[in-house]
């Protein structure tokens, strides 16, 4: 579970979102870094038994993603995201690519999954499965509890022009226009800060596991 001081760690960092503010209380960093390792930890080995591509074995020290922003080429210069995120990587240790992804922030927090932007050739290959297997992948996302709680998949980033390689009026156009193959479900604090959040969590996940399984065979 997370515990409130780690929320209350990120509701001060985003009114002092500075280096010195952020030195001053390196040990509440480290402190709610901790708290949420171990919650990546608990979350690492429920799920393993849902979704055994999910390595019993990740370090969830590594799962869990650097607070330092990088502001080489971005427009808001704060040194420091004002969330937590824990990347569950489904293809062995590297993270990315179709997973499971939890983000801690107050008011804010959520579980994701699915592959968010794939590269090019893993594009071609999802694009692909969706033409000769559509059935499987509407099975999974028309499902009405699945609607419920993740929201229409289609209504996500899609390309304004038809794919190359398929035709404008392709029953599944819909499906083949999409950028990303992601899924969304919101989290309250009272769940994150709960004392069965990582249970509630992994539910969340054994719901996305057929999508995944999807996306994981079109680029196998």
């Amino acid at each position: 579970m997370i515990e409130s001081h780690t929320l209350d760690f990120l509701k001060e960092l985003v009114e002092n979102n500075n280096r010195e503010w952020f030195q001053a209380n390196k040990d509440r960093y480290d402190k709610a870094r901790g708290n949420v390792i171990e919650l990546a930890a608990e979350v690492i080995a429920k799920l393993h038994k849902v979704d055994p591509s999910v390595s019993a074995d990740l370090d969830p020290k590594k799962c869990v993603m650097r607070i330092y922003r990088d502001i080489r080429f971005s427009k808001n210069k704060t040194p420091y995201k004002n969330n937590f995120g824990i990347s569950l990587p489904t293809q062995g240790s590297k993270l990315g690519g179709v997973e499971y992804y939890l983000q801690i922030q107050p008011g804010k927090s959520f579980i994701a999954g699915g592959y968010w932007m794939p590269e090019a050739e893993h594009l071609k290959a999802i694009r692909q499965e969706i033409d000769y297997n559509a059935a499987d992948l509407k099975k999974v996302i028309d499902d009405k509890e699945f609607v419920n709680l993740f929201g229409e998949f289609r209504k996500q980033d899609q390309l304004k022009t038809t794919p190359k390689g398929y035709d404008a009026d392709n029953e599944n156009i819909d499906l083949l226009r999409l950028k990303s193959f992601i899924v969304v479900h919101e989290l309250k604090d009272k769940e994150v800060t709960s004392a069965n959040a990582a249970d509630k969590i992994v539910d969340m996940c054994s719901r996305i596991y057929p999508l995944n399984v999807f996306l994981k065979n079109a680029i196998a």
